[in-house]
């Protein structure tokens, strides 16, 4: 990722109220109690709060609490899997989370890189849904494929995707709509969707992106758990960043998920959702 100025001034800008929480605990004279109070406040959870106490407190200084917070997230890559085009990534999660805004941010970003895109409009049963993807396509200047109400979402990925390696379009995001980890047959449509994929595009969906809100903090790892265990879950993007001092979740989902997160949103235009770097992350978490 490229760190310019600009980007570097909206992370820190998104990250403000979480940089005010964790700067609490920040001293010169290491007070243990309340780095980790603050460290809980911004929601990193108590086993990465645990690791980065414990070593902190075996050097005898808080001075290494940026590397201690990188250790933490360095181990997660990403390491995207090599494919012909198009290239098919499946966005999830739960309704209010940002999945349909987040569908046309990315393919915005993608023609910016010089590439094309197409989204595909899975949810078929809200049609607020689909008009609402079907402004942002026009807003960014993307294709989009979508069914009439009620259609069976597979159908209409298959549809898609097609029309994709027709026109050969680089890269394939496909809006699902928002549903409840507890939901078996809801989850179980995303499953068949999957498989839908992949008869059209061997190897799809390349990646299976899933979208939490940051301002659910810690309380949404249960929920992102089910999701991991039911589909094969790539990567995480978290929403909502700039309304939160709950960003150290970051961390919570690096210890306890197992997944890297991608993408960070703080604000509402496409240039405000950010290519996800532990280096600039922490930099932005971390007080001056």
């Amino acid at each position: 990722m490229v760190a310019s100025g600009s980007f570097r001034d909206r992370l820190r800008a998104g990250l403000f109220r979480t940089r005010e929480v964790l700067s609490l605990g920040v001293s010169e004279t290491p007070d243990w109690d309340a780095l980790e109070e603050s460290l809980i406040l911004a929601d990193v959870g108590v086993p990465a709060t645990t690791e980065i106490l414990e070593r902190l407190r075996a050097s005898g200084s808080a001075d290494g609490l940026r590397q201690e917070l990188l250790s933490v997230l360095r181990g997660l890559s990403f390491d995207p899997v090599e494919t012909e085009s198009p290239r098919v990534t499946m966005i999830v999660g739960i309704n209010g989370v940002g999945k349909t805004t987040t569908v046309a941010k990315l393919a915005g970003l993608t023609l910016a890189h010089g590439e094309s895109a197409l989204v595909v409009a899975a949810d078929t049963f809200r049609a607020a849904a689909q008009e609402q993807l079907r402004t942002w396509a026009r807003r960014v200047g993307v294709e989009i494929v979508e069914g009439s109400s009620g259609r069976d979402p597979a159908s209409v990925v298959h549809d898609g995707i097609q029309a994709a390696v027709a026109r050969r379009v680089n890269e394939v995001f496909v809006d699902t709509a928002g549903r409840l980890h507890t939901k078996k047959p809801l989850m179980d449509e995303l499953s068949k969707i999957e498989r839908v994929a992949a008869r059209v595009v061997p190897g799809a969906p390349h990646d299976t992106f899933l979208v939490m809100d940051a301002t659910v903090g810690s309380n949404g790892l249960t929920q992102a758990k089910q999701f991991a265990d039911a589909l094969n879950v790539t990567g995480i993007i978290l929403t909502k960043m700039d309304g939160t001092a709950k960003g150290g979740v970051v961390l919570a989902i690096a210890k306890e998920l197992r997944l890297p997160v991608r993408y960070v949103g703080v604000g509402e235009s496409v240039e405000d959702l950010l290519e996800f770097s532990p280096e600039e992350f922490v930099d932005a978490l971390i007080a001056d």
